[in-house]
């Protein structure tokens, strides 16, 4: 084979869609191919730019020679690894509704997460219709607006114009990862972003031979429009690892501790129970809320301790 046959086995793609250790990526003349990874190693996720030989090119088969480099990873870190859930982002946007129940520290603990990857992030409240006034999902989303966070409160389902003119802006001509418990409305969000969702997700499970319905699987979707932009849909999971950060990045990531940071009577204060440390006294003073240093306090404390690899479930 010559240098010219050889050179024309070899293509740039995009990582569309994943499942175990298949994946479908489409290359810059927007052909799609089926691929694995070469040495099987499974350390490709959605969004990523590869390089690839072709293994089969009249059945549309390749290989993943190489990975890009990435201008940015998000992941969570649990049970002794570190998950990688998407690369190449602009925007993580955590989704959460009014029904059915949340978990409020899984929204704090994402957060930080995206944090950590130098990542922006958007919170968005769906099924706004049906929350009141006191509600704690828009108290929430309030706390959250208050400390500086990106909210949007939304009802893709009963208000699904003005849902789209919201997200619209904020999302096109950006790579976003939606992120959120099951039975949030990620899916409906997405179908009202993406008219032909349904299509696509149908296209991508017959071209990587897995049913449509995985657990597993993520997914990239173009958004329409002249601005460009993509969604990348992952599985909704009930728990957020946060083993790969360290008690002091937690407390840089959160916004009301990060202010603090450098005032205490020691350098080296955890932030626990040392004498002058000026977290808790701000917490004593009512300018910290009590419920976000407990969840600061109690991650700290685990990831000191190791326990934070060690988690198997989540608790509302």
């Amino acid at each position: 084979m010559n240098a010219a046959a050889a050179d024309a086995l070899l293509f740039e793609a995009r990582v569309i869609a994943a499942f175990g250790r298949s994946y479908l990526v489409r290359d810059l003349a927007q052909r799609q191919w089926r691929a694995v990874r070469r040495g099987k190693r499974a350390d490709v996720v959605t969004g990523d730019r590869v390089r690839c030989t072709t293994a089969n090119a009249e059945a549309g088969e390749a290989a993943i020679d190489e990975i890009l480099p990435r201008r940015s990873l998000m992941f969570r870190g649990d049970l002794g690894r570190t998950q990688e859930l998407a690369a190449n982002l602009d925007l993580v946007a955590v989704v959460y509704a009014v029904r059915p129940a949340f978990s409020t520290a899984l929204i704090w603990r994402a957060l930080l997460a995206s944090h950590a990857s130098s990542v922006d992030s958007l919170v968005i409240l769906n099924k706004a219709d049906l929350a009141g006034s006191d509600d704690a999902a828009a108290h929430l989303l309030a706390q959250l607006n208050m400390l500086g966070y990106q909210t949007v409160m939304l009802s893709a389902k009963q208000q699904a114009d003005a849902a789209r003119a919201s997200l619209a802006p904020r999302l096109h001509g950006r790579t976003t990862l939606l992120v959120g418990q099951s039975g949030m409305g990620k899916s409906t969000l997405i179908n009202l972003l993406v008219p032909d969702a349904g299509a696509r997700t149908q296209e991508f499970s017959a071209r990587l031979k897995v049913g449509r319905q995985t657990t597993t699987a993520s997914r990239w979707f173009d958004l329409p429009g002249a601005e460009g932009g993509a969604l990348i849909d992952i599985p909704g999971f009930q728990d957020f690892g946060l083993a790969h950060l360290t008690p002091m990045q937690v407390a840089a990531a959160m916004p009301d501790l990060a202010r603090w940071l450098g005032q205490c009577r020691f350098n080296d204060c955890r932030h626990q129970d040392e004498p002058g440390c000026a977290i808790v006294a701000a917490v004593g003073r009512g300018a910290i809320d009590l419920a976000r240093y407990t969840f600061f306090r109690e991650l700290a404390l685990a990831l000191e301790g190791g326990g934070e690899r060690k988690r198997r479930g989540a608790r509302p």
